[in-house]
């Protein structure tokens, strides 16, 4: 089946000796894995590697077969393309953390709009930023909505929050209470949009332990999660 698909990068591995396999987050299918015979072969065929860098932004025109797990591209082409993603240096270490983080927890095959467009947009939002420190972070939090563990923020004057129940707390339940400036940032992220976001102020120590922090909150909602190895340049890239 021809088909047009708008599609977002979460990762590249090569396959045997000349050949790639993409995974995508589709607009219209979820995760879908594509492969691509024989591009590391030739000058030609290189070139096109420029489309499948983390986190671009394509139409793909694809085969798709429902009972396959690996797809063919017929046309590829830029959706959006990036002015500042892949050549700024410290915007390159938050989407090298960005895909490896979506590559994990994104499993379905099967379509969510409203979170291909929430990934869209939110990378539009960052390659036109100048300030742009605690994007990660507003970025991870808001995703804890599409995969069902958002904070509950109908009680968020409580002075601790619970990182395994996400809940706000009048009271102290030992290694998973968030209080003090982790709390008051949470809070302050909680009402914040990322047209917002240069208000924000905190200072790098704050910002690792926070997103250490998001990482835990992660970690105890999804079963399968996996702290990203790329982690430690991010918190190079911002000390």
């Amino acid at each position: 089946m021809r088909a047009t698909n708008n599609s977002i990068v979460l990762s590249k591995l090569k396959y045997r000796d000349y050949d790639l396999i993409v995974k995508c987050y589709t607009e219209e299918r979820g995760i879908v894995s594509y492969m691509l015979r024989g591009v590391l072969k030739s000058k030609k065929g290189l070139s096109k590697t420029v489309y499948y860098q983390a986190l671009s932004q394509l139409q793909i025109e694809e085969n798709y077969k429902p009972n396959q797990s690996l797809h063919f591209i017929s046309e590829v082409k830029f959706n959006y393309i990036y002015k500042s993603l892949h050549t700024n240096i410290y915007k390159s270490a938050i989407v090298l953390f960005l895909s490896e983080i979506l590559s994990n927890v994104l499993k379905e095959e099967e379509k969510n709009k409203d979170l291909f467009h929430f990934i869209e947009a939110a990378l539009q939002y960052l390659d036109n930023e100048d300030q742009f420190s605690n994007f990660h972070l507003l970025f991870l939090l808001k995703l804890t909505r599409y995969l069902g563990f958002q904070p509950e923020n109908l009680s968020n004057d409580y002075p601790y929050f619970n990182l395994e129940s996400g809940i706000f707390e009048a009271s102290n339940h030992g290694i998973y209470s968030v209080s003090g400036e982790n709390l008051a940032l949470l809070k302050c992220l909680l009402g914040t949009n990322f047209d917002a976001l240069n208000t924000v102020k905190v200072n790098a120590k704050q910002r690792q332990e926070f997103l250490n922090m998001l990482l835990y909150y992660f970690e105890l909602h999804l079963g399968s999660f996996k702290k990203p190895k790329s982690l430690q340049v991010l918190n190079e890239v911002f000390h």
